[in-house]
């Protein structure tokens, strides 16, 4: 059965009768106390939220997150924003769709950017840092599922492959301020941009499409869980000296820069300053990037209020000379039920 219509290219007053995965389905009630259902759908391309004011239950039932749906209805607008008027529901099997058509995935080449990856590692001086390295993003487990993860479940690089995408990003930063500013440790810098949000691979999950927290996750963070495996595996290299590894590991306690926005400690050391800054500027410009690439003018013209970054913004539509390739590429539909 295939997907021929997609989030981002609904206007108001559509009619449709489509494919798509269920992001959320939760029950309020009106003022009256009547029990009514607030759906959101997703594809690759959006979501789309919309009230369904009868048979609230049943409807309920249907839409389990994670679960495809046939859905016949209206694209309406309120308060300036599309939204879904639900005429009928039909549940669909997953194996009668392509799961590509739902995930949000990186338009880039996971295969060219796990090979540029592997090129920075080849270019760090410091052996012990090198080898450390070799151990984490090299063929196994932890290499497949890094490529796999997104970076986070929501605002920035929340996508198949947004792990790799985002780590990738903030390495090549790193390498060109470790040249501009001088005293700047550039394997240390470097070492703290690829190992930074390691963790996440143990912090969340993706299944059937949905991206959420691990118990593990909730209950240490991913900056914890990324300090306790780089010190696991340090532990496992000869002579690996304390003071680096506690280098390495004060760069992922501090990465989130203030203690407030989830960091153990705030940053102290040269290398430490820098990669707060990378990783703030890089994950603020993917969301910028995500919120242009849903602009259809090359006009500047406002968004709406951007919660995440505590105001409006004057964009225009970015000017995408990628391909599709990304988003279809090795091996997304195999791993349908759970990415990692």
């Amino acid at each position: 059965m295939a997907k021929t219509i997609f989030i981002e290219t609904l206007q108001e007053g559509d009619r449709i009768d489509e494919l798509f995965l269920v992001k959320s389905a939760r029950l309020a009630e009106t003022r009256a106390g009547k029990p009514y259902l607030i759906l959101t759908v997703m594809d690759k391309s959006g979501e789309l939220t919309g009230p369904v004011w009868d048979n609230a239950e049943r409807f309920q039932e249907l839409c389990q997150p994670g679960e495809c749906i046939r859905v016949k209805g209206m694209v309406q607008s309120y308060r300036e924003k599309l939204q879904l008027k639900v005429d009928e529901v039909t549940p669909v099997a997953k194996e009668e769709t392509d799961m590509a058509d739902f995930l949000p995935a990186t338009i880039h080449s996971r295969t060219e950017m796990a090979a540029e990856l592997q090129k920075i590692i080849s270019t760090v001086t410091n052996p012990f840092i090198r080898k450390l390295l070799g151990r984490f993003f090299k063929k196994g487990e932890i290499w497949d599922r890094f490529q796999d993860a997104p970076a986070a479940k929501g605002i920035h690089h929340a996508y198949v492959g947004g792990l790799l995408e985002h780590t990738l990003s903030m390495a090549r930063v790193a390498d060109m301020l470790s040249g501009h500013y001088e005293g700047v440790d550039r394997s240390l810098l470097i070492a703290g941009a690829l190992l930074h949000d390691l963790g996440k691979i143990e912090e969340l999950y993706m299944e059937n499409g949905l991206i959420d927290y691990t118990a593990r996750g909730r209950l240490k963070g991913h900056l914890v869980i990324g300090s306790e495996m780089v010190g696991k595996v340090a532990a496992q290299i000869a002579d690996f000296p304390e003071e680096l590894l506690e280098q390495l590991q004060h760069l992922i306690l501090s990465h989130h820069g203030r203690q407030e926005y989830g960091s153990p400690t705030v940053p102290m050391t040269v290398e430490a300053f820098l990669l707060n800054y990378i990783d703030e500027l890089d994950s603020k410009m993917n969301v910028l990037e995500q919120l242009r690439r849903k602009l259809n003018s090359t006009e500047m013209s406002w968004s709406d209020y951007q919660r995440s970054l505590e105001r409006y913004l004057y964009l225009n539509a970015l000017q995408d000379e990628k391909t599709e390739a990304g988003r279809k590429e090795e091996g997304l539909t195999v791993r349908q039920q759970t990415l990692f």
